[in-house]
C-alpha cells in the first residue's frame, strides 16, 4: 500500500523533509554552545578547626579541647538563677492550677448552695402556706362553734322565759304526763295542755281546709295529732240539711301520707265536724275536708 500515492501527498512530503533538514542545521550551527567556567576570584582563609584562637603557631592537627575553668561563684549563681526560674515556672503553674481549681470549685459550690437555698425557701413557703390554710379553718370551726354555742344560749333563754325556769329544774309543779314508761310531762311548752298530740312543735297543730259549696262550718275540731307523722289528708265527707256529717272516707285522691294514723285522726275529726243548717241542700250533700299534719308547726 502507497501513502504517496498521489500528487500533493508527494509535494507534502518534499516539503516536510526540506523544512527538516533546514532545522536540523540551524540547530547544530547556531544552537545552544557549553562555555568553560570562569576563574574564580576572592580572598583565602586561614585554616582552623575552631570559631576561636590565639596564638602564632598553625597547627596542622585539629586543637584538644580546652577545659574552661568556672569559678564558684559563677557556678552558685548559674544554679541559683537555673533555680528560681524553675521555682518561678513551678509556683506559677501551681498557682494557676490552685486559682483555676478554687474558682472552679467555689463556683460550683455556689451554685449547689443557691440550689439548696431555694428548695428550702420553697419548703418553708410550702409549709407556711399549709400552717396557714391549718389555722384558717381553725379559726372557721371556732367562729362555727361560738356561733352554735350562742345560738344554743339564746335559745335556752328563750325557753327559760316560757317555763319560769323549769329547764333550769327548778320548776314547782309535780307529777308528770305522756305515753312512755319514764317519768316526765311529754309534749312541747308552746303547746296546748288540752292537746292529747306530743308530737310537733306546738301552736296551732294541725290545719283544716273546708270545702262544701256555700255552707260553712261551724264546729272545726282540730284532729288528735299522736303520730310522728306528716303530710295533707283529704277527707271525703257526706253532710245532711241539719249539717251533721254523716260519713267520712279519709285518703282519697290528693292525700300525700295515707298513714293509717294520720288517716285515723283525720277522719276522727271529720265526723265530729258540724256546718250550717240549710233545708234547701240535698239530704246528702259531698264535700272535702282537707287536713295540714306538720311536725314543725
Amino acid at each position: 500500500m502507497s501513502y504517496l500515492d498521489t500528487k500533493h501527498k508527494k509535494k507534502s512530503a518534499s516539503l516536510t523533509a526540506i523544512i527538516a533538514i533546514v532545522i536540523l542545521l540551524l540547530i547544530f550551527n547556531f544552537g545552544m554552545r557549553y562555555f568553560d567556567p570562569p576563574e574564580e576570584y576572592g580572598i583565602a582563609v586561614n585554616f582552623g578547626t575552631t570559631d576561636f584562637g590565639s596564638g602564632n603557631v598553625q597547627p596542622k592537627e585539629a586543637l584538644k579541647p580546652a577545659k574552661q575553668e568556672i569559678k564558684p561563684e559563677e557556678v552558685v549563681e548559674q544554679e541559683i538563677v537555673e533555680e528560681q526560674v524553675e521555682t518561678s515556672s513551678a509556683t506559677s503553674d501551681t498557682v494557676e492550677d490552685v486559682i483555676t481549681q478554687d474558682n472552679e470549685e467555689a463556683i460550683a459550690i455556689k451554685k449547689q448552695e443557691e440550689a439548696k437555698k431555694k428548695e428550702e425557701d420553697k419548703k418553708q413557703k410550702e409549709m407556711d402556706r399549709k400552717a396557714e390554710v391549718e389555722r384558717q379553718k381553725i379559726v372557721a370551726e371556732k367562729k362555727r362553734i361560738e356561733k352554735e354555742k350562742q345560738e344554743k344560749a339564746t335559745k335556752r333563754k328563750q325557753l327559760d322565759a316560757l317555763m319560769g325556769g323549769f329547764s333550769e329544774g327548778n320548776g314547782n309543779a309535780t307529777g308528770g304526763e305522756g305515753n312512755d314508761n319514764q317519768p316526765g310531762d311529754k309534749g312541747k311548752v308552746t303547746g296546748d295542755p288540752n292537746a292529747r298530740g306530743y308530737y310537733g312543735n306546738g301552736g296551732g297543730g294541725s290545719g283544716g281546709n273546708y270545702r262544701l259549696g256555700n255552707r260553712k262550718a261551724l264546729a272545726k275540731p282540730k284532729p288528735t295529732y299522736d303520730c310522728n307523722e306528716e303530710g295533707r289528708v283529704f277527707v271525703s265527707i257526706s253532710v245532711d240539711k241539719s249539717g251533721r256529717v254523716i260519713s267520712a272516707q279519709p285518703g282519697v285522691k290528693g292525700t300525700t301520707n295515707s298513714a293509717s294514723c294520720l288517716l285515723k285522726r283525720a277522719k276522727e275529726a271529720a265526723l265530729k265536724t258540724k256546718f250550717n243548717e240549710d233545708s234547701k241542700a240535698p239530704s246528702k250533700q259531698t264535700g272535702v275536708i282537707i287536713y295540714n299534719f306538720s311536725l314543725s308547726e
